[in-house]
C-alpha cells in the first residue's frame, strides 16, 4: 500500500491493521486524515486476502478528534459578515467530505474492530461509532465534545450512536459534552469490552479478528452486509440532514468564540448568538 501521511497500514495473514499516527497531537484529524482515510479503507475493502480490519492509534490517546487549528480554513470563510450562497455551498461539500471519509469505514465489507486507549474525543467517536466492534483499555475516556465547541455533531456520531448506545445516552453525551470513562462506556454499550492496559486491548482486537478471520469470507461480509441494511439508509438521511443544517445555521458569534478560544487557549464564553 501508499504511504501514508496520518496512518501506518500492516497487514499479517488476513488481518489489516491500520494505526493513526498523527501527524497532530493526540492523533487529531487533520487534512491528512480526511484524505487518506477513505483511500485506506477502499484498498483494504477491495484486497481479497484481508479479512478483518483492525483499527488502532499510536501514543497515549486514540483521538483528541478534529484539529480545530489545522481545519479553521474550512469554518473561516463561513463566518464572514456576510456568507452567502457560495461560502455555505462550499462548506456543505467540505461536510460531505469529512462525512465520507467516516464512511468508508462503516462500508468496509471487512469488518473492523477498534483498539482505543486514552481519550477519545469528538471525530474520535465519530470514527470508533463506525467501526463494528470495540474494544477500551482501562484508562480510555470518551466525549461527544462538539457541542463544547459550538458545532452540531455532523460526522455520524448522532447517526451511527443511538442502536449502540440508546437514545438517552446519546442525548445525554451530545447535549453536555461531558466525558466519561472506559467503565460506564462499557455499561453504556458503547465499547464491547474493557481491557486493562493498552496492549491488552490491541491483543484483544486482534485475537477477535482472528476468530473472524478463521470463517468463511464471503459470509461474514454478508452478515454484515444484511446487519448494516437498515441502518445503512437511516444515517445516510441523517447525514444529509445534519450537513445541510449546518451550513444554514451553524455560523455564530458562538463559533467564532470558540475558534478564538481554542487558539488564545482560553475557555469560551458563549452568548448564544
Amino acid at each position: 500500500m501508499s504511504d501514508w501521511k496520518a496512518f501506518t497500514v500492516e497487514i499479517t495473514g488476513h488481518i489489516a491493521q491500520v494505526t493513526l499516527i498523527g501527524p497532530g497531537k493526540g492523533n487529531a484529524m487533520g487534512p491528512d486524515f480526511w484524505r487518506e482515510l477513505p483511500l485506506i479503507f477502499t484498498e483494504l475493502d477491495a484486497d481479497p486476502e484481508v479479512r478483518a480490519v483492525v483499527l488502532a492509534a499510536a501514543g497515549a490517546h486514540f483521538s483528541y478528534g478534529l484539529d480545530l487549528p489545522a481545519m479553521a480554513g474550512t469554518f473561516m470563510p463561513l463566518l464572514a459578515e456576510k456568507a452567502l450562497a457560495k461560502p455555505r455551498t462550499d462548506f456543505l461539500d467540505e461536510i460531505r467530505r469529512l462525512q465520507a471519509s467516516v464512511t468508508a469505514v462503516a462500508e468496509c465489507r471487512k469488518p473492523v474492530i477498534a483498539a482505543i486507549q486514552g481519550w477519545c474525543i469528538g471525530g474520535g467517536v465519530d470514527l470508533i461509532a463506525a467501526a463494528d466492534i470495540r474494544y477500551a483499555s482501562s484508562e480510555a475516556k470518551f466525549s461527544v465534545r462538539e457541542a463544547k465547541v459550538a458545532i452540531v455533531a455532523d460526522i455520524g456520531s448522532l447517526h451511527r450512536l443511538p442502536p449502540i448506545i440508546g437514545d438517552g445516552h446519546l442525548r445525554e453525551l451530545a447535549f453536555t459534552g461531558k466525558d466519561i470513562d472506559a467503565a460506564r462506556a462499557e455499561k453504556i454499550g458503547l465499547v464491547n469490552d474493557v481491557f486493562d492496559t493498552p496492549e491488552a486491548t490491541l491483543a484483544a482486537a486482534h485475537a477477535t479478528a482472528a476468530e473472524i478471520a478463521a470463517n468463511p469470507p464471503l459470509v461474514v461480509q454478508g452478515v454484515k452486509d444484511v446487519l448494516g441494511r437498515e441502518r445503512e439508509n437511516i444515517v445516510a438521511d441523517g447525514l444529509k440532514y445534519v450537513s445541510t443544517w449546518n451550513a444554514a445555521f451553524l455560523p455564530s458569534e458562538d463559533l467564532q468564540e470558540a475558534i478564538g478560544a481554542v487558539f488564545e487557549k482560553r475557555e469560551p464564553d458563549f452568548k448564544g448568538r
